[in-house]
């Protein structure tokens, strides 16, 4: 059977570049190498394409932040990746923007290429928060109650923002930036000194900043979703964060932080869970994949979708993978499956009239 080939691109211009390096290393690690041939595709964080990167070694961001290297390879035009490689569907594993956000699918959808994944539409939307939270609430999803900031509003009237925060959504909150992922730029804010702070940061990371309500002793619950028309949903999980939240630090650098897999919850809740995942999943228009982020009130079992990840992450401690394990999916038949949805959506596609 000839093998296919899967491009792989991985990097990317975000801050999230060395996460998307352990991501594509694990996915290099576990893809059956008697099925497919994998194509190495890599964006540096200046925006070059490089073709024939070597495959990552480092399983986890923290390793690929400390080994930091600089290969002379060919640089490529971003086009070759069909031109040049005759790849049979492509991978991304980009997250954050110019990667997640629809960016690169758009690219791949005017070069005709499955790929795994979200299309345009639906990875514009997971990547924004502050649109996803309207696409949520308009389907009547729960979500906590936010406030949406831009930079030219928070430069102009920081202090008639910071009266409606106190007033609208009362102190502690979360202050995010809209188009991110992998908790960078995200700190909670506990008072107006410290929500000033918060927007600081927040702001370079992005001009438009999402500051959202604390769930009270909010648990940190998450459900991994797989499929195209008929998505299906994971064992839910829970994160245990080593600090106050899940911040980057917690997630990719300390080693305290654990994941409770399958998440301790009552039959009905965590059928509950799995329910609003696929919604939300369905609400964004995503395909193939995406990790749904829900964060629910330890006192009252109130709960909130957080967000949609629509590249989740594919490093050895993600738990988009590990949920689809616990569920009976080890993950080179994630893999495998993953695959076969971009090639059953892009042949689907192909069947759509182009002209008249």
């Amino acid at each position: 059977m000839k093998k296919l080939r899967v491009g792989v691109i991985f990097g990317g211009r975000s801050s999230e570049h060395e996460v998307s390096v352990a991501s594509a290393a694990a996915i290099f690690k576990y893809l059956d190498p008697d099925r497919y041939e994998a194509v190495p595709i890599r964006i540096e964080k200046t925006g070059q394409w490089k073709l024939g990167a070597p495959v990552p070694q480092a399983l986890s961001a923290a390793d690929v932040i400390r080994q930091q290297r600089t290969e002379a390879l060919q640089t490529v035009e971003p086009s070759a990746i069909v031109a040049g490689t005759g790849v049979d569907v492509v991978f991304p594993v980009l997250h954050g923007p110019y990667g997640e956000d629809g960016t690169v699918q758009g690219l791949l959808e005017l070069l005709n290429v499955p790929y795994v994944g979200a299309g345009v539409l639906g990875s514009a939307v997971g990547m924004d928060k502050a649109v996803m939270k309207m696409v949520f609430a308009a389907r009547g999803l729960p979500v906590g109650p936010y406030l949406v900031v831009l930079r030219h509003e928070w430069a102009h009237d920081a202090a008639g923002i910071a009266t409606r925060v106190a007033k609208e959504l009362g102190y502690p909150v979360f202050v995010k930036p809209a188009n991110l992922g992998s908790s960078v730029g995200i700190s909670k804010a506990k008072s107006p000194d410290d929500l000033h702070a918060a927007m600081t940061l927040a702001l370079d990371y992005d001009r438009k900043i999402v500051v959202e309500a604390a769930v009270p002793s909010a648990r940190e619950i998450e459900c991994s979703v797989l499929g195209n028309d008929e998505p299906e949903a994971s064992v839910p999980g829970e994160i245990i964060p080593s600090r106050e939240f899940y911040d980057y630090e917690a997630k990719y650098l300390d080693e305290g932080s654990r994941s409770v897999i399958p998440a301790d919850l009552p039959a009905e809740k965590a059928a509950e869970i799995r329910r609003l995942a696929v919604e939300a999943f369905r609400a964004v228009d995503c395909a193939g994949m995406a990790r749904v982020d829900f964060l629910m009130a330890r006192d009252s079992g109130e709960t909130f979708i957080n967000e949609v990840n629509t590249i989740p992450g594919f490093t050895t401690i993600s738990m988009y993978p590990q949920m689809w394990e616990a569920s009976g999916l080890p993950y080179p038949k994630l893999l495998e499956r993953l695959i076969t949805l971009a090639l059953e959506r892009h042949a689907d596609k192909q069947q759509l009239k182009t002209s008249i």
